[in-house]
């Protein structure tokens, strides 16, 4: 991002206590059509760790700029069952079902970069969400 020249920089001030000035960019379009996003699901972390190795791997053979695998928060769900249909209300089982995600963000990408990551072959339990 430090060799981008076309960008204005806004800073937005939040008037409290103290002072707080967060940078935001504004980029042109031809910027914004140029990224490709790319977020992994999944119940088994090892298989999102790979998948995105793999990915990685691919894109920057073709020549393409990768940011990431960025990993964000953990969604956990927790189930609590009774042990016991009819006895026992205070003997219970729990059980967590974790969905792992981790997001890429491919610049500067070409029909080559598109077509590898077309044929690219992932595994079954890992959910690719494709955003241009």
């Amino acid at each position: 991002m430090k060799g981008k020249k076309n960008h204005s920089q806004i800073f937005v001030c939040l008037k409290s206590s103290t002072y707080l000035c967060a940078p935001k960019f504004k980029w042109e379009n031809s910027h914004m059509s140029q990224r490709i996003r790319i977020k992994l699901q999944s119940y088994d972390h090892n298989l999102v760790d790979k998948s995105a190795e793999k990915i990685v791997k691919t894109v920057r053979s073709t020549g393409a700029v990768v940011t990431g695998p960025i990993p964000l928060p953990t969604r956990k769900k927790i189930f609590t069952v009774l042990r016991s249909p009819h006895v026992n209300k205070k003997s219970r089982e729990q059980f967590q079902l974790a969905t792992h995600k981790r997001l890429l963000d491919i610049y500067t990408s070409s029909s080559r970069t598109v077509d590898a990551l077309s044929k690219l072959d992932l595994p079954s339990g890992v959910e690719v969400e494709i955003k241009a």
